[in-house]
Protein backbone atom coordinates (compact mmCIF):
# COMPACT_ATOMS: atom_id res chain seq x y z
CA UNK A 1 0.00 0.00 0.00
CA UNK A 2 3.02 2.33 0.04
CA UNK A 3 2.00 3.90 -3.27
CA UNK A 4 -0.93 5.59 -4.98
CA UNK A 5 -1.94 2.35 -6.71
CA UNK A 6 -1.68 0.51 -3.41
CA UNK A 7 -4.39 2.78 -1.97
CA UNK A 8 -6.48 2.94 -5.14
CA UNK A 9 -6.82 -0.86 -5.31
CA UNK A 10 -8.46 -1.43 -1.88
CA UNK A 11 -10.34 1.84 -2.35
CA UNK A 12 -11.90 0.55 -5.55
CA UNK A 13 -12.73 -2.76 -3.86
CA UNK A 14 -14.53 -1.03 -0.97
CA UNK A 15 -16.35 1.32 -3.34
CA UNK A 16 -17.65 -1.58 -5.43
CA UNK A 17 -18.54 -3.56 -2.29
CA UNK A 18 -20.42 -0.60 -0.80
CA UNK A 19 -22.41 -0.08 -4.01
CA UNK A 20 -23.14 -3.81 -4.18
CA UNK A 21 -24.36 -3.88 -0.57
CA UNK A 22 -26.53 -0.81 -1.12
CA UNK A 23 -28.14 -2.34 -4.19
CA UNK A 24 -28.50 -5.84 -2.73
CA UNK A 25 -30.01 -4.79 0.59
CA UNK A 26 -32.32 -2.28 -1.09
CA UNK A 27 -33.54 -5.00 -3.45
CA UNK A 28 -34.14 -7.55 -0.69
CA UNK A 29 -35.89 -4.99 1.52
CA UNK A 30 -38.15 -3.72 -1.27
CA UNK A 31 -38.99 -7.31 -2.23
CA UNK A 32 -39.99 -8.09 1.38
CA UNK A 33 -41.91 -4.82 1.66
CA UNK A 34 -43.92 -5.54 -1.51
CA UNK A 35 -44.25 -9.27 -0.89
CA UNK A 36 -48.02 -9.11 -0.65
CA UNK A 37 -48.12 -7.52 -4.10
CA UNK A 38 -46.16 -10.39 -5.64
CA UNK A 39 -42.59 -9.14 -5.26
CA UNK A 40 -41.71 -12.16 -3.12
CA UNK A 41 -41.07 -14.10 -6.31
CA UNK A 42 -38.27 -11.66 -7.23
CA UNK A 43 -36.25 -12.60 -4.15
CA UNK A 44 -36.96 -16.17 -3.17
CA UNK A 45 -34.96 -17.89 -0.44
CA UNK A 46 -32.97 -19.80 -3.06
CA UNK A 47 -32.17 -16.58 -4.94
CA UNK A 48 -30.96 -14.92 -1.74
CA UNK A 49 -28.70 -17.86 -0.96
CA UNK A 50 -27.18 -17.74 -4.45
CA UNK A 51 -26.53 -14.01 -4.05
CA UNK A 52 -24.84 -14.53 -0.67
CA UNK A 53 -22.71 -17.39 -2.00
CA UNK A 54 -21.59 -15.30 -4.97
CA UNK A 55 -20.72 -12.37 -2.70
CA UNK A 56 -18.76 -14.57 -0.29
CA UNK A 57 -16.82 -16.17 -3.15
CA UNK A 58 -15.86 -12.76 -4.56
CA UNK A 59 -14.72 -11.45 -1.15
CA UNK A 60 -12.67 -14.61 -0.54
CA UNK A 61 -11.06 -14.45 -4.00
CA UNK A 62 -10.14 -10.76 -3.86
CA UNK A 63 -8.82 -11.08 -0.31
CA UNK A 64 -6.50 -13.92 -1.33
CA UNK A 65 -5.35 -11.91 -4.36
CA UNK A 66 -4.64 -8.89 -2.14
CA UNK A 67 -2.74 -11.02 0.36
CA UNK A 68 -0.58 -12.62 -2.34
CA UNK A 69 0.04 -9.24 -3.97
CA UNK A 70 1.35 -7.83 -0.68
CA UNK A 71 3.69 -10.79 -0.30
CA UNK A 72 5.06 -11.21 -3.82
CA UNK A 73 4.64 -7.99 -5.84
CA UNK A 74 7.05 -5.03 -5.72
CA UNK A 75 9.65 -6.85 -3.67
CA UNK A 76 7.34 -8.19 -0.98
CA UNK A 77 8.59 -10.37 1.89
CA UNK A 78 7.48 -13.62 0.22
CA UNK A 79 6.25 -14.97 3.56
CA UNK A 80 9.60 -14.33 5.28
CA UNK A 81 8.85 -12.69 8.60
CA UNK A 82 12.29 -12.48 10.20
CA UNK A 83 15.80 -12.20 8.77
CA UNK A 84 18.10 -14.01 11.17
CA UNK A 85 21.25 -12.71 9.45
CA UNK A 86 20.40 -9.04 10.02
CA UNK A 87 18.22 -9.79 13.05
CA UNK A 88 15.42 -7.59 11.73
CA UNK A 89 11.74 -8.10 10.92
CA UNK A 90 10.95 -8.36 7.22
CA UNK A 91 8.69 -5.60 5.81
CA UNK A 92 6.16 -5.51 8.63
CA UNK A 93 3.97 -3.01 6.74
CA UNK A 94 3.34 -5.63 4.06
CA UNK A 95 2.66 -8.18 6.77
CA UNK A 96 0.10 -5.86 8.37
CA UNK A 97 -1.69 -5.43 5.04
CA UNK A 98 -1.57 -9.18 4.42
CA UNK A 99 -3.09 -9.79 7.85
CA UNK A 100 -5.88 -7.34 7.04
CA UNK A 101 -6.66 -9.27 3.84
CA UNK A 102 -6.40 -12.56 5.76
CA UNK A 103 -9.29 -11.66 8.07
CA UNK A 104 -11.48 -10.65 5.12
CA UNK A 105 -10.60 -13.98 3.49
CA UNK A 106 -11.67 -15.76 6.69
CA UNK A 107 -14.91 -13.76 6.66
CA UNK A 108 -15.56 -14.74 3.04
CA UNK A 109 -14.84 -18.40 3.74
CA UNK A 110 -17.15 -18.46 6.76
CA UNK A 111 -19.92 -16.70 4.82
CA UNK A 112 -19.51 -19.21 2.01
CA UNK A 113 -19.86 -22.04 4.54
CA UNK A 114 -22.88 -20.47 6.25
CA UNK A 115 -24.87 -19.96 3.06
CA UNK A 116 -23.89 -23.13 1.18
CA UNK A 117 -24.34 -25.54 4.10
CA UNK A 118 -26.38 -25.83 7.28
CA UNK A 119 -23.53 -26.56 9.67
CA UNK A 120 -23.05 -22.99 10.98
CA UNK A 121 -25.46 -20.45 12.49
CA UNK A 122 -26.64 -17.73 10.14
CA UNK A 123 -25.37 -14.82 12.25
CA UNK A 124 -21.78 -16.10 12.08
CA UNK A 125 -21.16 -14.36 8.74
CA UNK A 126 -21.93 -10.91 10.19
CA UNK A 127 -19.84 -11.61 13.28
CA UNK A 128 -16.77 -12.55 11.22
CA UNK A 129 -17.29 -9.58 8.90
CA UNK A 130 -17.40 -7.28 11.94
CA UNK A 131 -14.25 -8.94 13.27
CA UNK A 132 -12.52 -8.37 9.91
CA UNK A 133 -13.35 -4.66 10.00
CA UNK A 134 -12.28 -4.42 13.65
CA UNK A 135 -8.97 -6.11 12.81
CA UNK A 136 -8.45 -3.65 9.95
CA UNK A 137 -8.99 -0.69 12.28
CA UNK A 138 -6.83 -2.24 15.00
CA UNK A 139 -3.91 -2.66 12.58
CA UNK A 140 -4.25 0.89 11.22
CA UNK A 141 -4.42 2.26 14.76
CA UNK A 142 -0.87 1.03 15.43
CA UNK A 143 0.28 1.76 11.88
CA UNK A 144 1.05 5.45 12.36
CA UNK A 145 3.92 5.72 14.87
CA UNK A 146 6.48 8.37 13.94
CA UNK A 147 4.60 9.70 10.89
CA UNK A 148 3.90 13.31 9.94
CA UNK A 149 0.85 15.15 11.25
CA UNK A 150 -1.18 15.06 8.00
CA UNK A 151 -0.33 11.40 7.42
CA UNK A 152 -1.63 10.51 10.89
CA UNK A 153 -4.77 12.61 10.38
CA UNK A 154 -5.88 11.02 7.09
CA UNK A 155 -5.45 7.54 8.57
CA UNK A 156 -7.20 8.51 11.81
CA UNK A 157 -10.20 9.77 9.84
CA UNK A 158 -10.25 6.42 8.04
CA UNK A 159 -10.55 4.67 11.42
CA UNK A 160 -13.92 6.33 12.11
CA UNK A 161 -15.43 4.60 9.07
CA UNK A 162 -13.70 1.28 9.75
CA UNK A 163 -14.66 0.98 13.43
CA UNK A 164 -18.15 2.21 12.53
CA UNK A 165 -18.48 -0.67 10.07
CA UNK A 166 -17.31 -3.13 12.71
CA UNK A 167 -19.90 -1.84 15.20
CA UNK A 168 -22.72 -2.04 12.66
CA UNK A 169 -21.80 -5.62 11.70
CA UNK A 170 -21.85 -6.66 15.35
CA UNK A 171 -25.28 -5.01 15.75
CA UNK A 172 -26.50 -6.94 12.69
CA UNK A 173 -25.68 -10.18 14.49
CA UNK A 174 -28.65 -9.42 16.76
CA UNK A 175 -30.76 -7.25 14.40
CA UNK A 176 -30.46 -9.03 11.08
CA UNK A 177 -32.51 -7.60 8.25
CA UNK A 178 -32.62 -4.08 9.70
CA UNK A 179 -32.51 -1.93 6.57
CA UNK A 180 -31.12 1.12 8.39
CA UNK A 181 -28.11 -0.83 9.68
CA UNK A 182 -27.58 -2.44 6.27
CA UNK A 183 -27.65 0.87 4.41
CA UNK A 184 -25.43 2.52 7.01
CA UNK A 185 -22.90 -0.30 6.55
CA UNK A 186 -23.00 0.29 2.79
CA UNK A 187 -22.56 4.05 3.34
CA UNK A 188 -19.49 3.64 5.55
CA UNK A 189 -18.03 1.11 3.10
CA UNK A 190 -18.35 3.63 0.26
CA UNK A 191 -16.86 6.27 2.56
CA UNK A 192 -13.90 4.01 3.32
CA UNK A 193 -13.38 3.30 -0.37
CA UNK A 194 -13.47 6.93 -1.48
CA UNK A 195 -11.26 7.94 1.45
CA UNK A 196 -8.64 5.36 0.47
CA UNK A 197 -8.46 7.17 -2.86
CA UNK A 198 -8.18 10.50 -1.05
CA UNK A 199 -5.35 9.18 1.14
CA UNK A 200 -3.56 8.08 -2.02
CA UNK A 201 -3.86 11.58 -3.51
CA UNK A 202 -2.59 13.18 -0.28
CA UNK A 203 0.35 10.89 0.48
CA UNK A 204 1.32 9.82 -3.05
CA UNK A 205 -0.04 12.49 -5.44
CA UNK A 206 0.23 11.49 -9.14
CA UNK A 207 1.15 15.08 -10.00
CA UNK A 208 4.34 16.88 -8.98
CA UNK A 209 2.43 19.02 -6.47
CA UNK A 210 3.21 17.74 -2.98
CA UNK A 211 1.18 18.28 0.18
CA UNK A 212 2.84 19.98 3.16
CA UNK A 213 2.51 17.29 5.82
CA UNK A 214 2.85 19.81 8.67
CA UNK A 215 0.58 22.61 7.43
CA UNK A 216 -2.43 23.21 9.71
CA UNK A 217 -4.52 24.58 6.81
CA UNK A 218 -4.05 21.30 4.97
CA UNK A 219 -5.25 19.47 8.08
CA UNK A 220 -8.37 21.66 8.20
CA UNK A 221 -9.08 21.09 4.50
CA UNK A 222 -8.63 17.32 4.80
CA UNK A 223 -11.09 17.22 7.71
CA UNK A 224 -13.57 19.25 5.67
CA UNK A 225 -12.99 16.96 2.71
CA UNK A 226 -13.83 13.94 4.87
CA UNK A 227 -17.26 15.43 5.59
CA UNK A 228 -17.80 15.90 1.86
CA UNK A 229 -16.90 12.25 1.28
CA UNK A 230 -19.50 11.24 3.89
CA UNK A 231 -22.14 13.42 2.21
CA UNK A 232 -21.21 11.86 -1.15
CA UNK A 233 -21.59 8.35 0.29
CA UNK A 234 -24.99 9.19 1.79
CA UNK A 235 -26.13 10.64 -1.53
CA UNK A 236 -24.99 7.59 -3.50
CA UNK A 237 -26.74 5.14 -1.15
CA UNK A 238 -29.93 7.24 -1.23
CA UNK A 239 -29.95 7.27 -5.03
CA UNK A 240 -29.33 3.52 -5.19
CA UNK A 241 -32.10 2.81 -2.65
CA UNK A 242 -34.67 5.00 -4.41
CA UNK A 243 -33.74 3.60 -7.84
CA UNK A 244 -34.01 -0.03 -6.72
CA UNK A 245 -37.28 0.59 -4.87
CA UNK A 246 -38.73 2.27 -7.95
CA UNK A 247 -37.61 -0.60 -10.21
CA UNK A 248 -39.14 -3.25 -7.95
CA UNK A 249 -42.45 -1.40 -7.71
CA UNK A 250 -42.48 -0.95 -11.49
CA UNK A 251 -41.83 -4.67 -11.96
CA UNK A 252 -44.64 -5.57 -9.56
CA UNK A 253 -47.10 -3.32 -11.39
CA UNK A 254 -46.27 -5.05 -14.68
CA UNK A 255 -46.85 -8.54 -13.28
CA UNK A 256 -49.99 -10.21 -14.73
CA UNK A 257 -52.94 -10.37 -12.30
CA UNK A 258 -53.07 -14.18 -12.61
CA UNK A 259 -49.43 -14.51 -11.63
CA UNK A 260 -50.03 -12.28 -8.63
CA UNK A 261 -53.04 -14.35 -7.67
CA UNK A 262 -50.95 -17.50 -7.62
CA UNK A 263 -48.67 -15.84 -5.10
CA UNK A 264 -51.44 -15.00 -2.60
CA UNK A 265 -51.09 -18.15 -0.47
CA UNK A 266 -47.50 -17.12 0.25
CA UNK A 267 -48.74 -14.00 2.04
CA UNK A 268 -49.60 -16.13 5.07
CA UNK A 269 -46.10 -17.50 5.40
CA UNK A 270 -44.08 -16.06 8.24
CA UNK A 271 -40.50 -15.11 7.36
CA UNK A 272 -38.01 -17.25 9.21
CA UNK A 273 -34.53 -16.12 10.19
CA UNK A 274 -33.12 -17.94 7.16
CA UNK A 275 -35.26 -15.87 4.78
CA UNK A 276 -33.80 -12.59 6.04
CA UNK A 277 -30.38 -12.81 4.48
Amino acid sequence: MGSFKGHALPGSFFLITGLWWAGKQSFLYSARKNKSAGAGRLATRATQRRIEIFEAAVILSFSIIGMLAEQFLAGGPKFHLYDSSSQRWEQLMNWQHSTMYLFFAISGAISLTVHSTDIAPLALDRMLLGLAFFNEGFLFLYHLHGRDMLDILVHTLLLYAVFGQALICFLEVFHRGNILLELLRATLTILQGSWFWQVGFVLYPPSEVKWDMKDHDNAMFVTLCYCWHLAFALLIVSVVYCSVLSCVRSKVRRMPPMEMGLLKPREKEVESEDEIL
